[in-house]
């Protein structure tokens, strides 16, 4: 039985890491047996050129993608340049005879651009996400896994993501088992709970164009311990109930409680992170009522729970 074939595909300028994952993943042998038969490919056939002083000679030209089980595309340099019409071409007529195809990190633009990926999933790094919903809004983007796959097309978000996606490739072709092993050699767990939500940066404005919402938005965030009622911060604004919520929606963007739960979970973050305090206690400080709401607020915001981001973040 022959071993699933790989056409790693390079491009211009191409990342070095982008590159080396998939690299390492499909070159490793177990027990002296190859995994999988990896050929590096460019366009043209000829050597390719990254970010900085490395030099890659590739296997051959777009024709290994006419028996390729697997096309990778690791990552892209030119977001606003698509692929060339041979190698697209190629890319589509792989995809038409079964074999899987995978954009990482921004390599799901390439796809993008090769019409793949209209009206299926995919991913790509967070950083690129408004852009990306932009360019090709018939993609159903999701802006927070690690990878998905649809109609055998496999997009991973941003660097490390596309370590997961590589193992989870493994794993549809040979099992778990499999997949841990190459897993524990490489020295990375076999697959990582949550999505890039933990991983995105997302500050809350700490002022906004209104001065009165201004003042109690510092008032809030001084007393996020308290529970607060819409008709109690109306009245510290000197409006009317339905003149606060429309104020309050227009200058936030969000609705009083939106707001609030948003600073409860930035704030508890920091004590998640910097201190040894107990999940129930940071629940408390925060303002969250039970440590059972919290937990519910803070895994359905990160998929994760307030113990795995301690694990993963946390400096102790």
């Amino acid at each position: 039985m022959s071993i699933p074939s790989v056409a790693l595909v390079l491009h211009p300028n191409f990342s070095p890491f982008h590159f080396s994952v998939p690299y390492m993943v499909f070159s490793i042998s177990l027990s002296d047996i190859r995994l999988f038969d990896l050929k590096i490919v460019s366009s043209d056939g000829k050597s390719q050129q990254a970010e900085r002083a490395m030099t890659v000679q590739p296997d051959g030209g777009v024709e290994l993608l006419e028996t390729a089980d697997i096309v990778i595309i690791p990552s892209w340099d030119e977001l606003n340049e698509p692929p060339d019409p041979v190698l697209t071409d190629a890319i589509i007529r792989a995809h038409k005879r079964n074999a899987h195809i995978v954009g990482l990190c921004y390599g799901a633009y390439a796809l993008a651009y090769t019409g793949l990926l209209n009206g299926k999933k995919a991913v790509t790094h967070w950083l690129a996400e408004q852009d990306f919903c932009l360019r090709f809004p018939e993609v159903k983007l999701d802006t927070n896994a690690l990878y998905v796959e649809e109609d055998r097309v496999i997009t991973s978000a941003g660097t490390a993501a596309g370590l997961d996606c590589c193992l989870y490739i493994v794993r549809e072709y040979y099992g778990s088992q499999t997949a841990n092993k190459i897993a524990r050699l490489m020295v990375v767990p076999p697959h990582r709970e949550g999505g890039q939500a933990q991983f995105i940066e997302q500050p809350i404005a700490s002022s906004t164009r209104d001065a009165k919402i201004n003042h109690l938005l510092d008032y809030l965030r001084k007393n996020l311990v308290k529970q607060h009622s819409i008709d109690e911060l109306a009245a510290q604004t000197l409006m009317s109930r339905r003149s606060f919520t429309r104020h309050f929606a227009k200058a936030t963007h969000m609705t009083v409680k939106e707001w609030i739960i948003n600073e409860r979970l930035q704030r508890s973050l920091e004590l998640l992170e910097s201190t040894s305090q107990s999940i129930e206690n940071v629940a408390e400080i925060v303002g969250f009522q039970t440590a059972t709401s919290f937990r519910q607020h803070f895994t359905k915001r990160y998929s994760v729970s307030p113990r795995a981001w301690r694990k993963t973040f946390g400096g102790g």
